[in-house]
């Protein structure tokens, strides 16, 4: 079974996304079809103010994602030059301003611990450890159609065909003890010197045995703003310097929290009878991220508030604001799915299917 992604109406640019709103429609002009960037001007403040929620605005996370492109290098249709253009790096900025915003309402952050390791360590095991509502893993453990194991993998592939690179942004900003132990968990998720173990390339194959698409971007169309928020929060805090606190407390919460859901996710698959090699990206966490909490928890999160304390508040909003926007995406996808909806927002057809 081979599923594509519904075609797109004619006259749609080459890059596989549609606008949804002014401010990405815009963009996009802008970014493709040689638009005066001067359009832009204002477009993110009004955007702001009238948007009721940042996280969950398809315009604002639509354009943010497009944006963020530009730094990765995601998209060939997407020209270099335009990474540092005055008037898009002033709609970031505004867009940005409101999506921290509306996350430092919404995400519950803990009491700040004291600036020590063990102390650290502590409070984000504590913080990890409390459940965030309904478990999507467990629901694709035992209940999950097929079709809906589908759903999940197109959902997660907006990160996961870039997994680990957000959070490398913060090496460079890193010292010590804590960019060695960045440095020792990135080196895992990039195969440790092996291509063919490069987990972006092991989810790849994840999706090509399950009949999708590997190309990145290609069911950008089809996932809600959730679903790019969760990629936009990793990017806003890796990309920007004043955030270096709350990238390594993203990648800490993320760590913390990935072993136990992808052993749910790998049974699931093997309920419907999905091979080994299929699975074996879920596999490969659940070892990999039990070793990678001890890391982030003490050697990277607690060193970096050890060293830099003024920094200890801002690992514990990264952490929360992980389990928070990861939480509400996955909230989304089991209310469609208990709904008996699908949790895209475009449908996926089947290639060959009358």
């Amino acid at each position: 079974m081979s599923y594509a992604p519904t075609e797109p109406g004619r006259g749609a640019p080459a890059l596989p996304v549609t606008p949804r709103g002014e401010v990405s429609a815009t963009l996009l002009d802008v970014l493709l079809r040689g638009a005066d960037p001067e359009t832009l001007e204002n477009l993110g403040r009004a955007a702001a103010t009238r948007t009721t929620d940042a996280v969950r605005d398809d315009d604002i996370q639509l354009s943010l994602f497009l944006l963020y492109a530009l730094s990765y290098g995601t998209f060939d249709q997407l020209g270099a030059e335009h990474e540092w253009t005055p008037e898009l790096v002033r709609l970031r900025t505004d867009l940005e301003d409101a999506f921290e915003a509306a996350l430092r309402e919404q995400v519950p952050v803990p009491p700040t611990p004291e600036p020590r390791v063990s102390a650290v360590a502590d409070a984000l095991f504590a913080l990890t450890a409390q459940p965030s509502g309904p478990s999507l893993a467990k629901f694709v453990a035992k209940k999950a159609s097929y079709e809906q194991i589908v759903e999940m993998l197109v959902q997660r592939s907006v990160y996961t065909l870039r997994e680990a690179d957000p959070h490398t942004w913060a090496i460079p900003r890193l010292t010590g003890r804590a960019k060695a132990a960045l440095v020792e968990i990135q080196a895992d998720e990039y195969g440790g010197g092996h291509p063919d173990r490069v987990h972006q390339s092991i989810y790849a194959a994840t999706l090509r045995g399950m009949g999708l698409s590997a190309e990145y971007g290609t069911y950008v169309d089809h996932v809600p703003a959730i679903t790019l928020a969760s990629f936009n929060v990793m990017s806003m805090f890796g990309l920007s310097r004043r955030f270096l606190g709350a990238i390594v407390g993203h990648l800490t919460a993320y760590e913390m929290t990935a072993s136990i859901p992808c052993r749910l996710y790998a049974d699931g698959m093997r309920r419907h009878g999905i091979p080994e090699e299929v699975t074996h990206y879920f596999d490969e966490h659940v070892e990999a991220d039990a070793v990678h909490e001890q890391i982030a928890a003490r050697d990277l999160a607690g060193a970096l508030a050890e060293d830099r304390p003024e920094l200890t508040a801002d690992i514990m909003f990264g952490a929360a604001a992980c389990l928070a926007v990861d939480g509400a995406m996955g909230d989304r996808i089991l209310q469609a799915w208990k709904a008996g909806t699908s949790s895209l927002v475009r449908p996926l057809t089947v290639e060959g299917a009358a």
